[in-house]
């Protein structure tokens, strides 16, 4: 069992399909929305229907500025190792250092034959790899003297300039899977990145001590090497089989795959918007906890008498997740509590105020007719806990407004025909605002699921919850219902501007307006939620 004590992360694993271009950009886009860490997509230059990887990085990093940006991975044949060097470079300087460098050593011969690539055996391409890892290096050493130097087999550089260096030290994560290329990861990689549907029982386990070995060999910390995942699976409210079931098992099992195989990042293989949502907002920040929680169980285990906690149900997870990685047999779960945060504080979540900028000359309803909720007790404190589940509110605000940001972006590269109708409508279509519909149950249950990271919520919403714990909250709780609905036909507004814009000339002013109508009313009622919520949320809990 091995836990090297990695921070966890989380990312997504992108088809970059070109059917419809702007959907892997809007895919990318969406998984920094909603707060994952990673973005990756795959590199098969041979293929005609997905995008060329390295052109849509450049495009992704341009449209996002907190996520880290990857090919998974890299197609080393058909890449020269030289001048991807300078592309991985420039792109980080350009990308504020958000650029890490997944490479593998090849496969689908014929196609990369086909495209001009030499095809190589197995213990070619691992000997090919390690040339082309060197040279990259070099490029990236501008501290070094001398031009770039390797007289390799298959790779060579015989006095190339250095630099650019990048923005960052950009990890190398190598796609390994036989012992040469684990034994290549552990003496000169930064990162393992396999796949879990390519693994067979003990393939995780075997792969570490192989890592280790050549690391420790090489001079190297077995913790110089990060372990990374990517899985696939299925949201269902039941379980059925490993990864396939509820948030809550799904946290279990990468919990357990941390604690036993050392993976530190897991990087979901979904197209599918739902399930990037519900990777971030309710799998991730669950297996941050359970993680850290067995990270800070005492030795000795629990003492008796204090009952289940989060490290008996880490322990549960650990069983599970070495069941996914077929290792040993799960075991059932007991009971279990949500850990206690000690220590409590004055109230300092900080609703987002409203600025009172109106761009529409439209009004959608009285702003001044909004009721207010019972005034907090100022004499009252809330442990840590309690006010990150009201920060958790305002992050998801946060999301929604950084997505009304790109929606008037998006309307003014129609209007300069920088894209074409039809590819805003598309990626406004995987917004998560767009998404929800903007409905009382889809709506709240997506507040659900990012504000309780515990348990299940198909049975329950934020709404219903608030109004029988705190009566007092009622009005406010059904203006807030009416004004779901209202957004929901600004939305549908927007929509139809879209459209006519097709067939009318001067259907930009249209377009515009609808626009900035749901910037008025969006903007107005996530001010006015944060306002009347975030203390509740707090001191009620989210179900």
């Amino acid at each position: 069992m091995s836990d090297y004590g990695h921070p966890l992360t989380f990312g997504s694993f992108l088809t970059p399909g070109n059917a419809d271009p702007m959907r892997p950009v809007g895919l990318a886009m969406l998984s920094e929305q909603v707060g994952l860490d990673l973005v990756t997509f795959q590199d098969h230059p041979y293929q005609p229907a997905f995008l060329d990887t390295w052109t849509l990085l450049s495009f992704v990093a341009a449209r996002t500025e907190r996520v880290r940006l990857s090919a998974n991975v890299t197609n080393l044949p058909l890449r020269p190792p030289a001048v991807l060097a300078r592309s991985v470079a420039s792109l980080d300087l350009l990308a504020a250092g958000r650029m890490e460098l997944g490479l593998g050593a090849g496969a689908f011969w014929d196609a990369i034959e086909a495209m001009g690539g030499r095809r190589l055996s197995p213990g070619e391409g691992v000997r090919a790899l390690a040339e082309a890892i060197e040279i990259i290096r070099q490029i990236w050493d501008v501290d070094a003297r001398g031009g770039v130097r390797v007289d390799g087999e298959f790779h060579r550089a015989v006095g190339a300039k250095r630099g650019p260096a990048p923005a960052h030290d950009i990890g190398i994560w190598l796609g390994a899977y036989k012992p040469r290329m684990l034994a290549l990861t552990g003496r000169r990689a930064d990162g393992w990145l396999p796949s879990l549907a390519y693994l067979q029982p003990g393939d995780l386990a075997r792969g570490n001590a192989i890592i280790d070995e050549a690391a420790t060999d090489a001079g190297r910390s077995p913790t110089d090497v990060r372990r990374l995942l990517n899985v696939n699976g299925r949201f269902a409210a039941t379980g059925s089989g490993p990864l396939n079931g509820p948030a809550e098992q799904w946290a279990e099992e990468l919990a357990g795959l941390a604690l036993t195989e050392g993976i530190s990042t897991f990087i979901l293989a979904s197209d599918d918007p739902d399930d990037l949502r519900r990777f971030a907002a309710e799998v991730a920040p669950a297996t941050r906890e359970l993680v850290a929680a067995e990270r800070a169980a005492p030795p000795t285990g629990v003492p008796a008498g204090q009952g289940h906690t989060a490290t008996d149900r880490t322990r549960t997870a650990t069983d599970r997740a070495v069941t996914t990685s077929g290792t040993r047999s799960s075991t059932s779960a007991g009971p279990t509590a949500r850990p206690t945060t000690v220590g409590a504080a004055p109230f300092a979540v900080v609703p987002t105020p409203d600025d009172s900028v109106r761009r529409s000359e439209v009004r959608v309803w009285d702003e001044a007719a909004r009721p207010a909720g019972p005034t907090p007790d100022p004499q009252r404190t809330y442990t840590a806990h309690d006010q990150a589940g009201a920060q958790h509110l305002i992050d998801v605000h946060d999301g929604l407004r950084a997505e009304l940001a790109q929606i008037h972006d998006l309307i003014e590269q129609v209007a300069a025909g920088l894209i074409d109708v039809g590819a805003a409508r598309s990626h406004i279509n995987t917004m998560t605002m767009r998404q929800n519909k903007w409905t009382l149950g889809t709506y709240c249950e997506s507040y659900c699921r990012v504000v309780t990271t515990h348990h299940t919520i198909e049975d329950r919403s934020l709404f219903p919850h608030l109004r029988r714990a705190d009566p007092r909250l009622a009005p406010v709780i059904d203006r807030l219902e009416e004004e779901h609905h209202a957004i929901h036909d600004v939305l549908e507004g927007v929509d139809r501007a879209l459209v006519a814009f097709v067939a009318t000339p001067d259907g930009m002013a249209d377009l515009r307006a609808a626009v900035d109508l749901l910037s008025d009313t969006l903007l107005s009622h996530l001010s006015y939620e944060e306002r009347e919520l975030v203390e509740p949320i707090a001191r009620l809990g989210a179900h």
